[in-house]
């Protein structure tokens, strides 16, 4: 029993994280059997991981046709984005205001880290590098951890979440000058000097950015559907020509 849920748990975390990076497109059909034998799992281990993944608005269970990847849309974008902001700023704000030394220390020890992390992978500069995605979601939590709303904070989770797939997408825009350290950088010292308009502002604009450049190059577009060949194509097509 314990085997079995620790096989289960592998699949669960290993198919999130293929989620979250986007190696699992939005739209794709997920066949469990191939997925299964990638993973080294039961069959029974990856349909209980889809179930959860399910619960997490990652993936969709269809009736008599199975599980696919969540899909992704200009209007969903534009609705994390806001509500995103809505939450986020509620939960930095809060923070400003009743955070202690400890945490204004635990953020800029994780700055220090997402400054000296490279953002992509040095053989392949389409593709993030997976200890800056770590460095990144650090220093997010670490500026809001002080916020002392538990459900702020679950709901933000979330949120965060939902992103990470959007952000992964926007990664070919590297040909659009952008200073994500500087933006951090101002974040970060707005916070800690306990400026919350500031820092709300920054934020806010920082969030922002990322789905304005997404559009602006029409990544996403309308409402996806499940891939089939010609649209996967044509999708990983306007992912080169926005990077090249």
């Amino acid at each position: 029993m314990a085997r079995d849920s620790s096989l289960t748990e592998t699949a669960f975390r290993s198919l999130r994280e293929d989620l979250l990076a986007c190696r699992l497109r939005p739209g794709e059909r997920l066949n469990i059997k191939d997925l299964a034998a990638r993973l080294s799992v039961s069959l029974g281990a990856v349909r209980e991981a889809l179930s959860r993944l399910t619960t997490e608005g990652f993936v969709i269970a269809e009736p008599y046709r199975g599980y696919c990847v969540a899909p992704i849309s200009a209007a969903d974008l534009r609705d994390l984005t806001e509500t995103r902001i809505m939450i986020e700023t509620l939960c930095l704000r809060r923070a400003v205001e009743v955070g202690d030394l400890a945490w204004e220390a635990s953020i800029v020890a994780a700055s220090h880290r997402v400054r000296g992390t490279p953002q992509r992978v040095a053989h392949d500069l389409e593709r993030l590098n997976d200890e800056y995605a770590s460095a990144h979601h650090n220093l997010h939590e670490a500026l809001v951890k002080a916020c002392d709303s538990a459900w702020l904070l679950r709901i933000r989770a979330m949120l965060y979440s939902q992103s990470e797939r959007y952000r992964y997408l926007a990664i070919p825009l590297s040909h659009q000058a952008r200073d994500i350290n500087g933006e951090h950088d101002a974040i970060v010292t707005a916070v800690l000097a306990r400026d919350a308009d500031r820092a709300v502002e920054l934020m806010s604009e920082h969030l922002g950015l990322t789905t304005q450049r997404l559009l602006e190059a029409r990544v996403v577009e309308g409402d996806s559907k499940p891939d089939n060949a010609s649209t996967a194509q044509a999708r990983r097509g306007r992912l080169s020509a926005v990077s090249g």
